[in-house]
C-alpha cells in the first residue's frame, strides 16, 4: 500500500499514515525493523529516530510502535542477557496510552499470571486483542497481521522460552498468523543477547554456504549486510556520543524514552461487509451504505503480471467525484485496495467507482465492501452476518 503511494505521488510520513493506508497498523515495518536495534547497540532511543525516519513510510500508530519495539528489543539485548528486564524496558519506547503498549504490558502480566502456560496467555491474547480493525483482509476474520497481536506473539516466545533457542522460535511460531517473521524478530532478538557463537550449531546449517549468495533481485548478500551493519553501527555510536578506538569500542548507553503518541483509524470501526457487483458492462460499481467510511475491496492484477497496462478511474461519493484512482495491472505496482475513505460525516452515502478504459486483456476484480462508523460492534455476530450474506449469494 505504501508503496503504490509513493509511486503515485504520497511521500512518507503520509505513505503511512491510516487516511491514506488500510494497512497503516499492520505488521509491515515490524518484521524489517531488526536492523534500527542492530545498528544501535545499547542505545534505544537512536534506534528509535532510526524508526521514525523508516518506519512511517510504510505504517503509523501500532504499525509503526511495532517497529519501534522491535528495535528497542534489539538495542537492549546487546545490554543485557535478561529476558524479562529486555522485554519491559523495550516497551518504555511506547506511549503508554496505546493500544501497542496496553497488549504488550498485558502479555507480561499474563506470563506472571500464568508462568508455565503460554497457551493460556495465548487465549488471553485472542480474546482481548485479536480483532481487527484497519487491515481489510483480517476484518471479521481469523486472518491477523495486526502489528500489536504479533509482537504479543513475539514476546510470548522471548519469555516462555526461557532463553531456550530452539523453544523461543517454537512458541513464537506456534501461536500462529505470521509465523514465519515472529520466530523470526524472536530468534534474532534472542540470538543478539546470546551471541553468534552460542546459536545452537543447527539453526546456522547451511549459513556458510548462503553468505556469498546475492539476495533475489539485488546486489547484495549476507557478507555484504553484514558489512554494512557493522559500518552503520559504528558510524551511530559515535554520532551518539560513543568512542572508536581500534577493536575499543565505547558505546554511551541510554535509557529508553517514550516516542509520540499517535493512533491509527480513531472513532471508526468496522461494522459490516456488504456485497458488491458490477454493472452489466463491468465499467462500474455503485453500492449505498449508512455509517462514517467504507474500504472496496478488490485487484487489478494478477500473480507475476508485468503488463504496464493502467486502469483509469473516477470515485464519486454522494454525486462528487472525490478521487481519480490508477489502477495498475502489474503485480509489483498494484493498489492492494480498489479505493476507500473514512471520516464520513455519519449517515447514509452513495459510492460510485467508474472505469473509463475497460480492458477485453485485463479485469478488475471486487467483491465486497467493509462499512465503518463510529462505535464498536461485536465481531463474530457481524461475521455471521456476512457469511449468511454470502451464502445467499451463491
Amino acid at each position: 500500500a505504501a508503496r503504490y503511494n509513493i509511486l503515485n505521488g504520497i511521500k512518507a510520513p503520509m505513505a503511512g499514515h491510516w487516511i491514506n493506508n488500510p494497512h497503516a497498523d499492520c505488521i509491515d515495518y515490524q518484521i524489517e525493523a531488526d536492523f534500527a536495534g542492530l545498528m544501535s547497540p545499547g542505545m534505544p532511543n537512536a534506534a528509535s529516530a532510526i524508526s521514525d525516519k523508516v518506519g512511517h513510510i510504510m505504517n503509523y500508530g501500532d504499525g509503526w510502535y511495532g517497529g519501534v519495539y522491535v528495535g528497542a528489543l534489539y538495542a537492549l539485548a546487546f545490554a543485557s542477557d535478561n529476558i524479562n528486564y529486555v522485554v519491559e524496558e523495550g516497551l518504555k519506547t511506547i506511549p503508554k496510552q496505546s493500544e501497542f503498549y496496553q497488549c504488550i504490558a498485558d502479555v507480561i502480566a499474563w506470563h506472571k499470571k500464568y508462568p508455565d502456560d503460554w497457551k493460556q496467555t495465548w487465549l488471553e491474547v485472542q480474546k482481548k486483542w485479536a480483532d481487527d480493525i484497519g487491515c481489510p483482509e483480517g476484518v471479521f476474520e481469523p486472518f491477523n497481521i495486526d502489528a500489536k497481536v504479533n509482537a504479543a506473539y513475539i514476546v510470548i516466545g522471548l519469555l516462555y522460552g526461557k532463553k531456550d533457542f530452539t523453544q523461543t522460535l517454537e512458541i513464537s511460531t506456534r501461536c500462529g498468523q505470521d509465523a514465519d517473521c515472529n520466530p523470526s524478530s524472536a530468534g534474532g532478538i534472542l540470538g543478539t543477547m546470546m551471541g553468534y557463537e552460542k546459536i545452537p550449531a543447527y539453526w546456522k546449517m547451511g549459513l556458510k554456504e548462503a553468505e556469498g549468495i546475492n539476495f533475489k533481485y539485488t546486489t547484495m548478500s549476507l557478507n555484504d549486510v553484514y558489512a554494512t551493519g557493522l559500518k552503520h553501527a559504528l558510524q551511530n555510536i559515535k554520532r551518539n556520543g560513543g568512542s572508536i578506538d581500534g577493536n575499543n569500542i565505547t558505546i554511551k548507553v541510554q535509557s529508553p524514552v517514550a516516542v509520540k503518541f499517535e493512533k491509527s483509524f480513531e472513532g471508526q470501526y468496522p461494522v459490516k461487509k456488504i456485497p458488491v457487483q458490477w454493472s452489466a458492462n463491468k465499467d462500474e460499481i455503485s453500492f449505498d451504505f449508512d455509517g462514517t467510511g467504507f474500504v472496496l475491496r478488490g485487484d487489478a492484477s494478477k500473480w507475476e503480471n508485468t503488463s504496464t497496462f493502467v486502469f483509469n478511474t473516477e470515485l464519486y461519493l454522494d454525486g462528487k467525484l472525490i478521487e481519480s484512482p490508477k489502477l495498475p495491472v502489474k503485480y509489483l505496482t498494484r493498489r492492494h485496495e480498489l479505493c476507500w475513505k473514512y471520516n464520513l460525516p455519519k449517515g447514509k452515502h452513495n459510492v460510485k467507482l467508474k472505469i473509463l478504459n475497460p480492458s477485453k486483456e485485463e479485469e478488475v476484480k471486487s467483491w465486497e465492501a467493509i462499512i465503518y462508523s463510529d462505535k464498536l460492534i461485536n465481531g463474530l455476530k457481524a461475521n455471521e452476518s456476512s457469511t449468511a450474506q454470502k451464502d445467499i449469494l451463491k
